[in-house]
């Protein structure tokens, strides 16, 4: 019997993921699963780096523009309805694609995510404006108190860390520590990691052209679309809300641009940080394009022939 391979193409934002995964589908005659938290939503476009029209044309993809920006999506619900595309797709095909820079998204799909339960608007509602009326402490006693547990181990400077707890349990009456297992699902396919990556100056460079272009291509013009819906946390995101900044008279054009650009390679450092922590992963640079292709086409003839 073939086993299926999905290759995973990952790195940090700028660094040529989009047209490597086009190469690779294309050599392999299949299609991309686009794992960006952000290329997901139809209002966004030019501020995700969202593949362009000729690019969707060359090759199929999903999970770009299928869902709005006011939708409550999450990693644990890209897990379920990405696994079922794959599922669908590896009924045509014996490889596919999947890329992105969205950890947790990734990692959803190759080793599964804690099942969480879905979480009280109303309840979310009120713990935002409890936090923005009387800030982190009260929080992070609260959290203390109901989840020692969770508490010693939380990044208590993350006040959506700290939020995201306290709704679980006041929405399920289960403490948020007793959910993490951290279980790692057995996918029935192989999985090929790819990460790319380069000097942390190249990076930078790639990653302040980028900027720059999106501002020529009308980010601006993009954010003003949405910006009033800016409390949205799907716009809670490097390249939008530095815009909005802006567009709330707090800073001036030059430092948002000058901000998106800072926060986009310290975004790229969590990314490598957090990339780095898996061992599975292949690094390559960016334009190391052939060897990328022959080290996949020796992997995926050993699996295939599994």
């Amino acid at each position: 019997m073939t086993k299926k391979t999905l290759i995973v193409v990952l790195g940090p934002t700028g660094i040529g993921k989009t047209d490597l995964s086009i190469d690779i589908a294309l050599k392999f005659n299949t299609e991309i699963i686009s794992a960006d938290s952000r290329q997901i939503f139809r209002e966004l476009d030019i501020g995700t780096a969202t593949p362009d029209s000729q690019q969707l044309h060359t090759v199929k993809h999903s999970f770009i523009k299928t869902h709005s920006i006011f939708d409550d999506y999450s990693a644990a619900k890209f897990e379920k309805e990405a696994i079922a595309k794959i599922e669908e797709l590896f009924k045509h095909y014996d490889t596919l694609v999947m890329t992105g820079g969205s950890m947790l998204y990734i990692d959803a799909v190759c080793n599964g995510i804690d099942d969480i339960p879905d979480v009280d608007k109303e309840i979310r509602n009120e713990l935002i404006e409890r936090h923005k009326k009387n800030g982190i402490e009260e929080l992070r006693l609260e959290l203390k108190n109901i989840d020692p547990e969770y508490y010693s181990k939380a990044d208590l400077k993350n006040h959506k860390r700290i939020l995201h707890a306290l709704e679980i349990y006041y929405s399920s009456g289960k403490k948020y520590s007793s959910l993490l297992t951290n279980p790692k699902k057995k996918r029935n396919f192989n999985i090929i990691k790819i990460g790319l990556n380069t000097d942390r100056q190249k990076l930078h460079e790639r990653i302040n052209k980028r900027v720059d272009i999106m501002i020529a291509n009308g980010l601006m013009e993009e954010a003003k679309s949405v910006f009033g819906h800016k409390k949205l946390n799907s716009l809670n995101t490097v390249g939008y809300k530095e815009l909005f900044q802006y567009f709330d008279g707090a800073i001036s054009l030059d430092e948002a641009i000058e901000l998106i650009k800072r926060n986009s390679r310290r975004y790229a450092r969590r990314q490598i940080t957090w990339f780095r922590k898996d061992k599975e992963i292949n690094w390559f640079e960016p334009d190391d394009k052939k060897n990328i292709i022959d080290f996949i086409e020796e992997k995926t003839a050993k699996t295939h022939s599994c």
